[in-house]
């Protein structure tokens, strides 16, 4: 178990490590493909965010790292469900926006991808 639990961590850091730098390619590598982000939006409905939208506002926005922001993201928790499930919670930050994102994972292909994300923010 330890040895999956160090896999879910590399691509949760592969996930911070692309949100912070602003490169969809890691950010690629820790999401699938058919991934989605999920979040209440602000008259209160379910917005669902595929994959490819949020790449493209990704790399349409200055990153973290080029504007000098201090890195803070952390793991919270990992639990597992089965060999192919992972539940994690992280908390992350594009300041003035603070993250949590609550993360499944599927491990397909012999690898942890998340394959949804559901989060929330606060701004300070």
């Amino acid at each position: 178990m330890q040895s999956e639990i160090a896999e879910v961590e590399k691509t949760l850091h592969t996930y911070f490590d692309g949100l912070y730098e602003g490169d969809t390619k890691k950010l690629g590598e820790a999401f699938h493909p058919a991934s989605h982000l999920y979040s209440v939006t602000n008259d209160g409905t379910a917005g669902d965010l595929p994959r490819a939208d949020w790449f493209k506002a990704v790399e349409s926005r200055p990153s973290a790292k080029s504007k000098g922001d201090e890195r803070r993201d952390r793991i919270v928790s990992i639990d597992f469900s089965g060999p192919t499930t992972a539940f994690a919670k992280v908390e992350c930050q594009l300041p003035p926006r603070y993250y949590t994102d609550y993360l499944t994972l599927l491990k397909i292909d012999g690898r942890w991808q998340v394959i949804a994300k559901a989060f929330h923010f606060v701004t300070k």
